[in-house]
């Protein structure tokens, strides 16, 4: 890990690390969970399965609340049309979001540039805006099935530098290619955000390329996605305290 990298880890606490993925059906069901969990982790995740179900009201109520809230959403659309769906994302008031990277350059120069003019304009903190690289489900085999040559490692890597010049915040990636990321990157500022964390309790499930939660951190990851091995245990805050110590050991 370069120096940088040490110093953000060492200001950042660990608890600050762990994204809380709300992977559930209904408002409701995701409720329970950030009241049981509370502000035990850093933030908490809505993917497309609750925004589906319960839509940008009920972001504007997580907001509304004081959490910190990521909207993984990965937009891949033409230039302007993500642009202005980007603008709505960041009038919702959340911490961060994503696109995919596969959108290319002008999708993603466009969308930084509307939204930090659209902040300004409104005087609105503009939201962290990260790029997903090649999703951890992911192997050389299913690349291969879309027409994308090399190896996974490879494809992220030339997505992350890709993201990088384009001025974004930084990726999603898995926590195999972060060490990658950070040995070619050179804003050592650039976030890594990383699902396929699974504690040394858990099992992978879906999977592929996965880490534990301290060789995730050791290795430069900025924030820690883990979903299952927390939402699904039945002491959720539990489960999070004994994630914690074994980064912190």
């Amino acid at each position: 890990m370069s120096e940088p990298q040490k110093a953000f880890s060492e200001m950042t606490k660990a608890k600050d690390k762990i994204i809380v993925p709300l992977d559930v059906e209904t408002a409701g069901e995701a409720r329970k969970i950030i009241d049981e969990i509370g502000n035990e982790v850093g933030a908490y995740k809505i993917g497309l399965q609750l925004f589906t179900s319960a839509g940008a009201g009920f972001v504007r109520e997580v907001v509304a609340s004081g959490v910190k809230l990521f909207l993984d959403v990965k937009f891949h659309d033409i230039p302007n049309t993500v642009a202005k769906a980007s603008i709505e994302v960041a009038r919702l008031g959340v911490w961060m979001f994503n696109l995919h990277a596969l959108g290319g350059s002008e999708m993603m120069r466009r969308t930084l540039e509307e939204v930090a003019e659209f902040c300004e304009k409104e005087k609105l903190q503009r939201p962290k805006i990260i790029a997903v690289t090649v999703l951890t489900s992911s192997t050389d085999e299913t690349l291969a099935e879309t027409g994308i040559g090399g190896k996974v490692n490879e494809q992220v890597l030339n997505l992350a530098e890709l993201t990088a010049k384009c001025g974004l915040d930084g990726v999603v990636a898995s926590p195999l290619e972060t060490a990658l990321i950070r040995e070619n990157i050179e804003n050592k500022e650039f976030l890594i955000v990383t699902p396929g964390i699974r504690p040394s309790f858990a099992t992978n499930d879906d999977q592929k390329r996965v880490m534990t939660p301290k060789e995730a951190v050791e290795s430069g990851s900025d924030y820690l996605v883990i979903g299952r091995p927390i939402t699904k245990a039945q002491d959720k805050l539990a489960a999070v305290k004994r994630i914690l110590a074994e980064i912190e050991e």
